[in-house]
């Protein structure tokens, strides 16, 4: 009996054998990105169902000598959740348990399989909120979540998924089960565990259960849709909406060429005549109606032009213009996706150059960009090029540098810009990186190749063969 055999049916043993997929047709789902850039084949996939069954396969994985993918709802754009070849594939949805939520304390457990979209009902239905909005909301889980770090939207207000998290559980390398869901406010007893595990993109530790903490629900929104005419002047309306509007939630951007390929994907007119270079999308959220404090803040602005919605649907309508980029932007083509970070005070000169970087590196390539304003993040999405050429993102990645960015700033690093966190964290930092990789991962099992290259003096990840 081959190896690969010996392993399929010990993880069968542990998840049961229609938990174990191996047929090309079934795991084929499970070996691409959501861009289709990015995949390759798996040994197999296994879908644990609980913490222990994860600790159960860990653990085999680890004796049959097996790199592991972890992954959650598949919606990563850098690579970092897809096998590259020969891996196991540890699909982490049928974690799906979702607790009662502590109204006293704001907090409630959270299994890695839940989407955010069914957190964020479950913490409604308590009168709370999430904390935590994206697009992909619907389909993407609090494991991936966490385990990247994830920003969105409301991050301006609320922070990213690290400041969600009050408490975690994981399983290690080698199947020991570490667990921190207590929930207490004040805990400096040793190293922050959990903390280092956020934003780590399931290389050092499967994140398996979550202890996430809420925030109040705040069901009086509106938001405005802000025609600009440069970067500049929209910066200075964020500055002015900070200071005049404390319940300012989000404030997002886009520019024209991406407005007209969102409207053209969509079949809908333009809600905004004359058009301008710039929009800024702001919305605040409060107990009692912030509409008048939201106007007031635009006229002390200056603001003299905007879309104001107050009621739901109208909302709705004007984030789909922000939020149908992505689609937009995959039906043109397979886009290169970075998810970069600049200085505010840069984020005027980062825009203006990056379409002429990227086709000085590959003629032809067409640049969409939008992203967070108020974090000063961008979402850069690279048309033309190749999937495997990747010059174009070379040259904005040495812009964002140039600018005193980051290469990554809510979609990780995964395997896309692997070879550029040398760079971008410096030789010191990055050997303390892997120091702590080598420390809790020593075989690299762990999703290798994601966030740190694998070094041609380090060990190959191994693989079921």
């Amino acid at each position: 009996m081959s190896h690969a055999m010996d392993l399929t049916q010990a993880l069968g043993a542990i998840v049961g054998a229609t938990h174990v997929l191996t047929d090309p047709q079934l795991t084929e789902t499970y070996e691409h990105d959501w861009t289709g850039r990015f995949g390759g084949r798996a040994a197999l996939v296994v879908r644990p169902a609980d913490t222990e069954q994860v600790a159960a396969v860990v653990a085999a994985c680890a004796e049959a000598g097996a790199a592991i993918v972890p992954q959650g709802g598949n919606t990563g754009l850098v690579g970092g959740g897809v096998p590259r070849g020969g891996e196991v594939v540890v699909s982490l949805t049928r974690l799906n348990a979702l607790g009662e939520v502590d109204r006293a304390l704001g907090l409630v457990p959270v299994g890695a399989g839940v989407t955010l979209g069914a957190l964020q009902a479950h913490a409604r239905a308590a009168g709370f909120d999430a904390g935590l909005d994206f697009a992909a909301r619907d389909s993407c889980t609090i494991g991936g979540a966490v385990a990247c770090d994830a920003g969105g939207a409301r991050a301006l207000r609320h922070g990213t998924a690290r400041a969600r998290v009050a408490g975690l559980e994981a399983v290690l390398a080698d199947g020991t089960v570490v667990t921190r869901m207590a929930g207490l406010a004040k805990d400096n007893a040793g190293y922050d565990l959990p903390s280092l595990l956020v934003g780590s993109e399931g290389t050092l530790g499967i994140v398996t259960r979550v202890l996430w903490r809420l925030e109040l629900r705040c069901d009086a929104r509106v938001a405005a849709l802000v025609p600009m005419e440069s970067v500049e002047a929209a910066a200075a309306l964020l500055a002015a909406l900070r200071a005049e509007a404390p319940t300012l939630e989000s404030c997002d951007f886009f520019l024209d060429d991406g407005l007209s390929l969102v409207l053209e994907h969509q079949r809908r007119s333009s809600p905004v005549e004359p058009r301008a270079p710039v929009y800024v999308l702001a919305e605040c959220a409060g107990r009692s109606d912030p509409t008048d404090e939201l106007a007031a803040a635009l006229e002390q602005a200056g603001v003299e032009e905007a879309l104001i919605a107050d009621d739901t649907p109208g909302r709705e309508r004007l984030w789909a213009l922000r939020e149908g980029h992505a689609d937009a932007i995959n039906a043109a083509g397979v886009p290169h996706k970075l998810d970069v970070g600049v200085p505010l005070a840069e984020l005027g000169r980062f825009l203006a150059e990056v379409p002429a970087a990227a086709a000085a590196a590959i003629p032809g390539t067409r640049a969409i960009l939008f992203g967070h304003l108020g974090d000063g993040n961008v979402h850069v999405n690279l048309l033309g090029p190749e999937p495997d050429d990747e010059r174009a993102d070379d040259a904005v990645l040495e812009l964002v540098l140039a600018c005193g960015g980051t290469i990554s700033a809510e979609h990780g690093v995964g395997v896309a810009k692997a070879r550029w966190l040398d760079r971008a964290r410096g030789p010191a930092e990055a050997a303390a990186m892997r120091a702590v990789k080598h420390a809790l991962d020593p075989d690299g099992r762990l999703n290798p190749g994601a966030v740190l290259p694998v070094r041609a003096d380090q060990p190959s990840s191994p693989a079921a063969d």
